[in-house]
């Protein structure tokens, strides 16, 4: 039995990526033929599409990634020095959250700045 999931592990995330990279590209798409069909011109397409960009997106993802990491890191300390196996998914659902809310007020942070300057 396990031999069979974990042929289908790798099969389901690919399809799952896959999935999330079509919808991704179908919206994208859908979102700028609504702007053209309501009659902007190029420059203001353009505009409009530069405002919605986060210029902290790197910055983000990256502390998520840390948080997500120190999580893992500290879950499994404390599963080797416990012995109980809850550490892991607690501490990584603690450190991500973490990390997103912290994502997003230092973001906020430095989109406000960004405006006043």
């Amino acid at each position: 039995m396990e031999s069979i999931i974990a042929v289908f592990i790798p099969i389901i995330v690919t399809l799952v990526i896959g999935l999330v990279i079509v919808v991704d590209i179908y919206f994208r798409s859908k979102e700028k033929q609504m702007l053209i069909e309501k009659g902007l011109t190029v420059e203001e397409r353009k505009r409009f599409l530069e405002e919605k960009r986060d210029p902290f997106r790197m910055l983000k993802i990256g502390m998520i990634s840390i948080f997500f990491g120190l999580g893992l890191g500290f879950g499994m300390m404390l599963q080797n020095a416990t012995g109980q196996d809850y550490w892991i998914p607690l501490l990584l659902f603690i450190g991500t959250g973490i990390g997103f809310v912290l994502a997003n007020v230092i973001g906020n942070k430095l989109k406000q700045q960004n405006k006043s300057d």
